[in-house]
């Protein structure tokens, strides 16, 4: 057992926790870019696609990057453990850098059609190869400077680099947005955020450069006891691969997508569920971020003393029982309009099974043409949350909001009449004295759309439903008025106190985990397939999920069942670590 050493830092501990905590911070900032612009990135690289489907392929191409991380975690894990820290993951933020700084210059769909989308996604995946490098490297080198009894708190400086480094993003995307205002920003202001980067990455090599080698890396060096081949020794032989998947299953699963869920997911189902305006969910988001991180700082120091299992655990276990009632407490906060219109006249899609597709078409070669598709892709595309009921066989779908029945698709004579309509409410408009200019231009595109042969089906469904959701009370867009600023903020910040909950001890515990010679390797591949599969596919799982069942809630069923998994498999079969020696089996 290690003996606790409980002291203030020195000037050399402080500064390497200074130089790997800054290095990384810039590093996620160039990652989580992507994820905090995913909607614009969707109209600007998939504007081939339908609106569904888009974002939800922009998000697919955002978790691209996480998909990639443990490939990364075990090339770049293996030449720490070979060559050494402090060059592997200088290496790391060079690519990173680069690539982020390329998808600033990258034309659009509009530009160089779906060469644009091509070459974002083989970005991504060189972001995540470098990303999958950069956080074992990071942990690993300040645990190594840490006293025993006291890694926690020292490592835990390194878990709020990633929300710093989203904070960050955040800030420079508010503050371009500010500067040229919402419509050049969604034209080409988005940009900026990637271009500024390259101020980063100078910044990053330089502090990466200043820092010296991790002690127990060059006193085994020297000796001669480095792995000459970490990867067969981390996972060929059983007594460490099961470390490995005790690891994942048990810890970082859970953690990754608590992590997920109160930080992107949370953005996401603001802006996307709850039609919060992009700029004001940045800003709540980012207060949450504010006042979140010195929690890591407090949950590392106490799982020195009390352990990490049941402070990682505890997280996940209050994620998985709590978050379906925190986020019905935010749609009411953020939108109550939303909110009373769903308990006052729910909405109804009730068609034959048979003929329901699965919603989700990344080619955008899939034709959604049956009245079952047609509805939900309606309502996906209003971001409307409805409910299923089956019909019988060979019915046409309806949609019902309320008590009142739209129909789908419309005959010849539907359409005719409605025609015939539109035409006689312009001619009053016009007629009559003042004259209404909004409304007689609302009425011609009316005309003109039920006049077109092949959209009048379409645009007839989209008026009747749309009049259908204005008479339930349905908002367009989130009323800014009614929006509970402090009701938000604080959701917020619980979901990310859970965040720090599980992330502010897990460092240590994966670093306590391993032997010094493999340590690099062994602890990332479980912590990036962890967060890169289990968690960066969450907004895109959850999003499906949402497109397919039609309820906006039904995505938070993915963070629930990994959390609750890992409480399980954790609490039986996961041991403490706090006091481990981590140099015993050098």
């Amino acid at each position: 057992m290690a003996t606790t050493v409980d002291r203030p830092m020195s000037a050399e501990e402080k500064k390497v926790i200074f130089a790997s905590s800054l290095g990384t911070v810039f590093e996620w900032y160039d990652f989580y870019l992507y994820g905090s612009l995913a909607a614009i990135i969707a109209k600007q690289f998939f504007s081939g696609l339908d609106e569904g489907s888009a974002f939800i392929f922009a998000l697919l191409a955002f978790a691209a990057g996480f998909i990639v991380r443990p490939f990364g975690a075990i090339f770049f894990g293996r030449l720490g453990d070979m060559i050494g820290r402090k060059y592997t993951f200088l290496v790391t933020i060079l690519i990173m850098g680069v690539s982020t700084f390329i998808v600033g210059v990258l034309p659009n769909y509009a530009s160089i059609g779906v060469a644009a989308p091509v070459i974002l996604i083989c970005l991504r995946l060189l972001q995540g190869l470098a990303l999958g490098g950069e956080y074992g490297g990071a942990a690993t080198y300040v645990a190594e400077h840490a006293p025993a009894g006291q890694r926690g708190a020292y490592t835990a400086w390194i878990q709020t680099t990633a929300t710093l480094g989203l904070f960050l993003s955040l800030m420079v995307i508010l503050g371009t947005r500010t500067i040229i205002g919402e419509e050049a920003f969604a034209d080409w202001g988005w940009r900026v955020p990637f271009l500024v980067s390259v101020i980063m990455l100078i910044i990053s090599v330089y502090i990466r450069l200043s820092m010296n080698e991790s002690p127990a890396f060059v006193k085994m060096k020297a000796e001669g006891k480095t792995s000459k081949a970490p990867l067969s020794e981390s996972f060929g032989q059983w007594k460490n691969l099961k470390i490995v998947l005790l690891a994942l299953f048990g810890l970082v699963m859970g953690q990754a997508v608590v992590w997920y869920s109160g930080q992107f997911y949370a953005l996401f189902f603001l802006t996307q569920a709850l039609k919060v305006d992009g700029a004001t969910a940045n800003i709540m988001v980012a207060i949450s971020l504010i006042i979140g991180p010195p929690f890591f700082i407090v949950f590392g120091a106490l799982s020195d003393k009390i352990g990490r299992k049941p402070i990682i655990l505890a997280g996940c276990l209050l994620a998985a029982l709590t978050y379906f009632p925190v986020f019905k407490a935010l749609t009411k906060a953020a939108n109550p309009d939303l909110f009373a219109a769903q308990a006052a006249s729910q909405v109804v899609v009730v068609a034959d099974p048979a003929e329901c597709s699965f919603q989700f078409n990344p080619t955008g070669t899939k034709k959604f043409t049956s009245s079952c598709d047609i509805a939900k892709q309606r309502l996906a595309g209003a971001s409307v949350s409805y409910e299923n009921i089956a019909a019988p066989a060979g019915t046409p779908a309806v949609i019902k909001v309320g008590e009142t029945v739209v129909n789908v698709k419309y005959s010849a004579e539907d359409i005719a009449a409605a025609k015939a309509k539109a035409e006689e409410k312009l001619a009053a408009l016009n007629a009559a004295e003042p004259k209404d200019a909004k409304a007689i231009e609302a009425a011609t595109k009316s005309v003109k759309d039920l006049s077109n042969e092949k959209a009048a089906g379409a645009a007839l469904l989209a008026s009747n439903l749309g009049a259908a959701l204005k008479g339930a009370n349905y908002p367009v867009k989130a009323d800014m008025a009614k929006f509970d600023k402090v009701t938000v903020i604080i959701i917020l910040t619980y979901l990310v106190l859970l965040v720090t909950m599980v992330y502010g001890p897990i460092a240590a515990m994966l670093v306590e985990m391993f032997p010094t010679r493999i340590r690099y390797t062994s602890m990332s591949l479980p912590y990036h397939i962890g967060n890169g599969w289990f968690g960066g596919l969450l907004p895109t799982t959850a999003f499906a999920i949402v497109a397919q069942t039609g309820n906006m809630y039904n995505g938070l069923w993915y963070p629930i069942i990994i959390a609750g998994a890992t409480v399980v498999i954790g609490g039986l079969f996961i041991k403490e670590t706090k006091d481990v020696d981590i140099y015993a089996d050098d």
